[in-house]
């Protein structure tokens, strides 16, 4: 059935990953450390104010006992191996039940979560399982001594409504399924280039920690581009040991060189190139210009590429390949161009990350391959042109990209985190991103 399917449907061939990341186990204890606070502030409005929105609608505030209090004593996350997480939680509620009376139950949650994908393509945070308890830490009593106190544990049950808190648990993290869906907004690159990673299954869990595969699909002016290539399979590296960042991103060779195809189809890279030349100086060496061009104008270049760009990723370098057709012209548009030259040239590119986006810039490389492709002025020899034009050329291909790249790339990240303590690393066909976390 499947060898049909692929026949009948061809398309799904193309989904395959081309970048992802890993939730390591030190980044889940980040996110249980952030969620603390948070989950206290949200059991707190729903137990603490009676005229403020509930996260759990449905929930009876307490009758005959006053919790006067609410503080989260311990939350922690674990992983299930090949499962999902498991959710423990600790609160400790100070509870009134007579005036004379201050005690302290704890009511503790031990919840199994996963993660599912929506028919949207969104991940969900899913309870697997819930198990709550309710026990009596300890009390102060001014009367008890003389009157016993009948309250008990299940009298707690049916007041704080666990049950329902149960069904809401993952709600208690800074990780519900708002902040995840975020994960696949469409992010621009430029004002007609936008991106969007996709998840392709529900998450994976392993020793290593969570890891997310994704498909980067590139849009131009709202419509999504095929890949200039068939991708690659490609898997998440493995982490060669612990790692102590939080999080590592991962990214494939097609995934750069789909990014530049992007860029190159959204017209980005088109680049009209001011020299320091005119018609009059070029005609010093080229003689045959000066009859072309009665009076003095300045020499433009018109870059377009003739095939497209392409990264390729060795161990510790990355370079960005460039195949341009350059015409060379003088005058107002429309431009009388004399002479067409091909221009191969590579460019090292340099990685850095800020907040949440990966900045790219193109350095020049001593590497290059010039032809003349056509001449109104005849034979030009290849020597010069490279002394005429090349250094404009070495010099301006990659400020012109550096432009188009300047705004930084979007990495995949949920809302309200941003990425701190980041390295880039470059191996061969693919690039690595440890980092640590930062809520915002």
């Amino acid at each position: 059935l499947s060898i049909l399917l692929s026949l009948l449907v061809p398309a799904h061939l193309t989904r395959s990953p081309d970048c992802g990341g890993i939730l390591t186990p030190s980044g889940l204890s980040y996110f249980a450390e952030v969620s603390k606070p948070y989950a206290e502030a949200i059991l707190q409005q729903e137990f603490l104010t009676p005229t403020a929105p509930d996260l759990f609608p449905d929930s009876p505030k307490p009758s005959g006992n006053q919790i006067d209090s609410v503080k989260v004593a311990e939350l922690s996350l674990s992983l299930i191996l090949y499962s999902g997480l498991r959710l423990s939680i600790d609160v400790d509620l100070g509870i009134t039940p007579t005036p004379s009376t201050t005690k302290v139950m704890r009511l503790s949650i031990l919840a199994d979560l996963h993660m599912d994908m929506s028919p949207e393509g969104n991940l969900e945070l899913v309870t697997s399982s819930c198990k709550p308890t309710v026990e009596e830490l300890q009390s102060t009593e001014e009367m008890e001594r003389s009157t016993p106190h009948n309250s008990s544990s299940s009298d707690m049950d049916k007041e704080i409504n666990i049950d329902k808190i149960c069904s809401e648990v993952s709600k208690l993290l800074f990780l519900p399924d708002q902040q995840l869906m975020s994960l696949t907004t469409l992010f621009p690159v430029t004002p007609s280039c936008q991106l969007q990673y996709r998840p392709l299954a529900a998450p994976l869990f392993s020793e290593q920690g969570i890891t997310v595969s994704l498909q980067t699909t590139f849009q131009v002016a709202g419509i999504a581009i095929p890949p200039p290539v068939s991708p690659m399979p490609f898997s998440m590296p493995k982490p060669a040991s612990s790692s102590p960042s939080h999080l590592i991103l991962a990214f494939s060779e097609h995934f750069f060189t789909s990014l530049f195809f992007a860029l190159e189809i959204a017209g980005d890279f088109n680049m009209t190139i001011p020299t320091p030349l005119t018609t009059a100086t070029v005609a010093q060496n080229i003689t045959q210009v000066g009859s072309l061009f009665q009076e003095d104008l300045p020499v433009m270049l018109q870059a377009v590429f003739r095939s497209s760009p392409r990264v390729e990723l060795e161990e510790g370098k990355a370079v960005l390949k460039l195949f341009l057709t350059i015409h060379l012209w003088a005058g107002s548009p429309p431009f009388q161009s004399f002479l067409t030259v091909h221009v191969d040239m590579p460019a090292e590119l340099l990685f850095s990350v800020v907040d949440t986006k990966m900045m790219i810039s193109a350095a020049a490389t001593e590497e290059y391959e010039l032809s003349l492709a056509a001449s109104d002025v005849g034979a030009v020899p290849a020597a010069l042109l490279e002394e005429l034009f090349l250094p404009t050329i070495r010099k301006e291909v990659p400020a012109q990209v550096n432009a188009v790249l300047s705004e930084g790339v979007f990495l995949p990240h949920v809302s309200n985190f941003t990425y701190r303590d980041v390295k880039v690393v470059i191996h061969k066909d693919y690039v690595l991103v440890p980092c640590n976390l930062r809520l915002k």
